[in-house]
């Protein structure tokens, strides 16, 4: 439990990461700045910027997955992955394939490609497992997050992307594949173009083996703050391949086994 000058700094940092994301300023790595180093004061710090977007008429649509590589775990000398929250504010809606983001909503966005699901049945944790998750997703998605940091240089620790809302900037969908028991969901291969050149390629078992894992992980991970995945939730999984860099100009197209091309273009 945290005391009460702790929730104190949590609300002051929160506020902080606000007006950094809305006034698209970023901020001194909160490691740094504020010495936060424990892993509870910076999901403290996560919720109060929730509450803060909610009390302005914000609405959440699910949550998102980060820290899923074993490559990203190691960088952060980490073991388990995050979580943040997606808004409603910050879909993007794809037509016809393809959809367009002004670039300058972010501060400095990276992209990638993941599987999202649409859930269908409520997971509350402890104890979900991945086949639980399967058995309660009601569809699968090509997901597209674009990633972005208030953190200044993205010059991030654990604590920081965390606090920082798991470095969540806006996210795409593909359509709606209700066909899940069909789908060998490990197996899907995600293939990025990036201005027409393949930038990124991979396995969603590159997600801790398979994106219902990283999702079972979510649904236990919330129930510690007596939260459960609801029907209607999506959850983006987490990053198959590694982040790619945006800028304005930029065109995306994610491939993802047996779905159709999604076209992502930053004007």
């Amino acid at each position: 439990m945290l005391s009460d000058h702790n929730v104190s700094q949590a609300e002051q940092i929160a506020e902080r990461l606000d007006f950094a994301w809305r006034t698209r300023t970023p901020i001194a790595p909160i490691t740094e700045a504020d010495r936060i180093g424990d892993i509870a004061t910076a999901y403290a710090i996560q919720t109060h910027w929730t509450e803060l977007r909610i009390a302005r008429g914000e609405k959440i649509v699910g949550r998102k997955i980060g820290l899923t590589s074993k490559a990203i775990q190691q960088q952060l000398a980490v073991s388990e992955p995050d979580y943040g929250t997606l808004w409603q504010s910050s879909f993007y809606e794809a037509k016809g394939g393809r959809v367009s983001i002004p670039s300058d909503h972010f501060l400095q966005p990276r992209i990638e490609g993941e599987v999202a699901f649409l859930i269908g049945g409520r997971l509350q944790g402890p104890n979900i497992t991945p086949e639980r998750v399967l058995s309660n997703v009601d569809a699968y998605a090509l997901g597209v997050e674009i990633v972005d940091s208030r953190i200044a240089d993205w010059k991030i620790k654990l604590v920081d992307t965390i606090a920082d809302n798991a470095s969540y900037g806006g996210f795409t969908l593909g359509p709606w594949d209700r066909k899940v028991g069909d789908a060998d969901l490990g197996s899907l291969i995600m293939t990025i173009r990036h201005n027409g050149a393949v930038a990124a390629e991979g396995p969603a078992s590159a997600v801790m083996g398979h994106p219902a894992i990283s999702t079972a992980w979510l649904a236990n991970k919330l129930s510690e703050f007596g939260v459960s995945l609801e029907p209607g939730d999506i959850v983006i999984s987490g990053g198959i391949t590694k982040m790619l860099p945006v800028r304005a100009g930029d065109d995306f197209v994610f491939c993802l086994s047996g779905q159709p091309e999604l076209s992502v273009s930053f004007t």
